[in-house]
C-alpha cells in the first residue's frame, strides 16, 4: 500500500503530524524504534510565561488556544483524560521578586495570564515566607498516557511499524520508498535522534539532558503546581512530580545520582514534610541555540520535510508546529522564517 506520508518518530512531534493528517484524512505510517523518551520523560506543562523574568513565552497566546484545542479533540477521539488544568503559584524569594511581579501583570501581553494579587497558602508543609503570584491558564497534560494511547491506537489499525529506521536504505526517487513501504513524502520528527539523520544532521541541534523523580508526600496536600528552582506537579494519590534538571554533557538517557540528589536538595528548601522517593526519569530535550523549532523542507531532497527541535516547550508548541508543517506542504502556506529550517541553509 502507497502512503502520502511515511512519520520517522512518535515522539510529541510525530504524534501530532499524525493527528494534523488523520483529521485531514491524509493517508501516512509511522516509523519508531521508541529511542528518544523526552515526550514521555517530560513534565507535561503547558505554561504561557517565562516565569523566570515574567514574561510571555515566544506566540504563547496563539499556541495555548490551539493546543488545548487539540488535546481535547484527542481526549474524545481516544476517550481518554489528558489535560489537567492546574494554576502555577511562582515563590517569591523576596520583596523585589513580588514588586517586579506586580509591574509585569499589569503588561497587556500578560494580564490575562498573572494575577496581580500576592497569594498566600494555608500549607504550613510549603516554605515560602514571600508568597506566591499565580498564573492562570496554565496545566499539566499527561504525556505519557497520551502517546501510549494514541500509540495503540496506530497499532490498531496497522499504521505502526516498531523499529529502527536505517537511513541508508531509504529511497527517494523516481520514488520514495523504505522497505516495503511506498510514499509521497517523509517527515522526520526524530527528536535528538536527528543527530544521526544524514539528510539534516548539518542543522545545530543541540540536546538537553533532562531528570524528574515522583515521589510520595501524603502529608503535602498540595493542588497546585508550584514553581520556584524547581516544578513540583501534583500527579494525584499524594503523588508529584519534581523537576527538572538541565545537562549538556550527557546524552544517554539513564537517571543519575547526580541529578536526584540535585533535585531532592532542592525540593528541601520548599517543602517540609516528610516525602520518599518513588521513581526517577530522564530524557534528552531536542534544543536549538536560537530557541526556536526546526521545521521545513530539506534544501536539495523536495519530498524530505523536517519536525524537530521543540525544547521544554513541546507540550505547548508542538500541535501549532505540526499545523504548520502540514499547512506548509499541503497549501503551499509560507513558514515564518523564523522556525524554517532554511534560516540555516547558509
Amino acid at each position: 500500500m502507497k502512503f502520502e506520508y511515511l512519520i520517522v518518530g512518535s515522539g510529541l512531534a510525530g504524534l501530532m503530524l499524525c493527528e494534523t493528517l488523520r483529521k485531514r484524512d491524509i493517508s501516512f505510517k509511522v516509523i519508531s524504534n521508541n529511542s528518544q523518551k523526552a515526550s514521555i520523560v517530560a513534565s507535561g506543562l503547558y505554561n504561557p510565561v517565562v516565569l523566570k523574568r515574567f514574561n510571555k513565552a515566544w506566540n504563547a497566546q496563539k499556541q495555548l488556544h490551539y493546543a488545548i484545542t487539540v488535546y481535547n479533540e484527542i481526549e474524545k477521539f481516544l476517550k481518554i483524560k489528558i489535560d489537567h488544568k492546574l494554576p502555577i503559584f511562582r515563590v517569591f524569594n523576596s520583596i523585589k521578586e513580588q514588586n517586579h511581579w506586580i509591574v509585569a501583570s499589569d503588561n497587556v501581553e500578560l494580564d490575562s495570564f498573572l494575577d496581580p494579587e500576592i497569594k498566600y497558602l494555608d500549607n504550613s508543609n510549603i516554605i515560602a515566607q514571600h508568597g506566591y503570584g499565580k498564573v492562570n491558564n496554565t496545566g499539566r497534560v499527561d504525556t505519557k498516557l497520551l502517546l501510549n494511547s494514541y500509540k495503540k491506537y496506530l497499532i490498531s489499525r496497522d499504521l505502526y511499524v516498531e523499529e529502527s529506521f536505517d537511513h541508508k536504505i531509504l529511497n527517494i526517487s523516481p520514488q520514495l520508498s523504505y522497505k516495503n513501504i511506498l510514499a509521497n513524502k517523509i517527515i522526520f520528527a526524530e527528536g535528538f535522534g536527528l543527530k544521526k539523520n544524514p539528510f539534516f544532521n548539518y542543522l545545530p541541534l543541540q540536546g538537553t539532558k533532562g531528570e524528574l523523580v515522583i515521589i510520595s508526600a501524603p502529608e503535602l496536600n498540595l493542588n497546585v503546581i508550584l514553581k520556584s528552582s524547581i516544578f513540583i506537579v501534583p500527579l494525584g494519590d499524594n503523588n508529584y512530580l519534581v523537576g527538572s534538571t538541565y545537562a549538556w554533557d550527557d546524552y544517554s538517557n539513564l537517571s543519575t545520582n547526580k541529578a536526584k540528589n540535585e533535585l531532592l536538595e532542592k525540593l528541601e528548601k520548599l517543602i517540609s514534610c516528610p516525602y520518599e522517593v518513588v521513581y526517577q526519569r530522564a530524557g534528552i530535550r531536542p534544543t536549538v541555540a536560537d530557541r526556536r523549532p526546526l521545521v521545513g523542507q530539506h534544501k536539495s531532497y523536495k519530498n524530505l520535510y523536517l519536525l524537530n527541535g521543540l525544547g521544554s516547550r513541546g507540550v505547548l508548541i508542538a500541535p501549532s508546529m505540526a499545523k504548520e508543517l502540514i499547512e506548509f506542504i499541503e497549501e503551499g502556506i509560507t513558514l515564518s522564517h523564523e522556525i524554517n529550517i532554511s534560516r540555516f541553509n547558509s
